[in-house]
């Protein structure tokens, strides 16, 4: 088993909406409810996820996946 930030997939909602993160070959990628992409930094996706993780914003929640095939 491989574990490597490629190999997942980071899902941020509430009921209304989903975006996805993930990293391929070129960095990190923000997928839209609306489909829209994105580039971002590591640092800027941290800035997406804490505030979820930290419970600041309890209507966000978090879902990973783990994918064995980046």
């Amino acid at each position: 088993m491989k574990l490597t930030n490629d190999r997942y997939t980071i899902f941020l909602g509430t009921k209304n909406f989903t975006e996805r993160y993930y990293k391929d070959k070129n960095g990190w990628l923000k997928v839209s409810a609306r489909g829209k992409e994105f580039r971002m930094t590591a640092e800027q996706v941290l800035n997406h996820l804490l505030p979820a993780l930290s419970g600041i914003k309890s209507n966000l929640k978090i879902k990973v996946e783990y994918n064995k095939e980046p």
